[in-house]
């Protein structure tokens, strides 16, 4: 019978042969660091660094732009087309700064506890993880998926908030708190979407044959999404300007201008004891919650 220390050292050999074996791709240090940098280049209260004139900060833009052709050429599904990435992403920029500006100001709008919109930038956890989603789903846009999904699995670590980067999102994304959120592959989400904490915007199935059909939910513009509400299936639509309430779970569509609220069977119960019936004083009718 092998001894522990043969076991051991088997299982050791095997492993240094897969990463022998294994693909090469950029390190998630490398990522998370270039996605920051991307981010401090746009909005300097998220740069560590102070540029004393125009020269020095573009160069810093230039070495982004160097530095993303070496990510993608170090991921496997890309490396072919790595200068054209980036060109694109970088040419992309101005565009998605302003995108990202909308979503700062709809943050500082929709939050009342938010005081300026440089508390946002620099501090919220949703903001954040919009940026990086609108990152990822340009790069993905362009064929870079691995470094699309290692930015997202970077932003989800950072936030709690778990965003694939191929689902597209609107104009002016307000995240409030943010903690829990998901929001699956073939989501679609308006323009002025407001969701918070615990919100899952996910799939009925998850069986593999359905990978390239609809799977997760269509949410209209000026929807307000509570905390905990999970809104399953690519057939479900939640009409325009509608409201759905905490922990509604919700597997159908709903017409513009829905308000869906949950309550509690206990809560149901409770309120139909405490009213009144027209039988006659000392009875009262109870209400089946649905």
């Amino acid at each position: 019978m092998p001894s522990s220390r043969e076991i051991d050292d088997a299982f050791v050999a095997a492993r240094f042969q897969a990463h022998r074996a294994c693909t090469g791709c950029p390190s998630r240090n490398d990522v998370a660091a270039w996605l920051d940098d991307v981010l401090g280049f746009v909005f300097p209260e998220q740069s560590p660094r102070r540029f004393d004139d125009l020269d020095t900060f573009r160069a810093f833009g230039d070495a982004l732009s160097e530095r993303l052709v070496g990510l993608v050429h170090d991921c496997p599904d890309a490396t072919a087309f790595a200068q054209t990435v980036a060109d694109g992403f970088i040419g992309g920029l101005a565009q998605l700064h302003a995108r990202l500006e909308e979503d700062a100001d709809a943050i500082v709008a929709g939050d009342p506890a938010a005081w300026s919109r440089s508390e946002v930038v620099r501090s919220y956890p949703g903001f954040y993880a919009i940026a990086a989603h609108r990152v990822a789903h340009a790069l993905l846009g362009r064929g870079a998926r691995m470094l699309a999904r290692m930015i997202a699995a970077h932003a989800h670590r950072s936030t709690g908030i778990d965003i694939h980067p191929a689902a597209r999102i609107g104009h002016r994304c307000c995240v409030d708190h943010g903690t829990g959120l998901v929001i699956g592959e073939t989501a679609e989400l308006g323009d002025d979407v407001k969701l918070y904490q615990g919100v899952t915007l996910g799939g009925l199935s998850v069986r593999k044959e359905d990978a390239s059909t609809k799977r997760h939910p269509t949410i209209g513009d000026r929807v307000v999404i509570y905390a905990g509400a999970t809104i399953l299936g690519g057939d479900t639509v939640v009409g325009h300007d509608s409201v759905i309430g905490g922990n509604v779970w919700l597997t159908r569509s709903v017409p513009p201008f829905s308000k869906l609220t949950y309550r509690a069977p206990e809560a149901e119960e409770a309120a139909a004891a405490a009213t009144p019936s027209e039988d006659g004083p000392g009875r009262s009718s109870a209400r089946v919650p649905r």
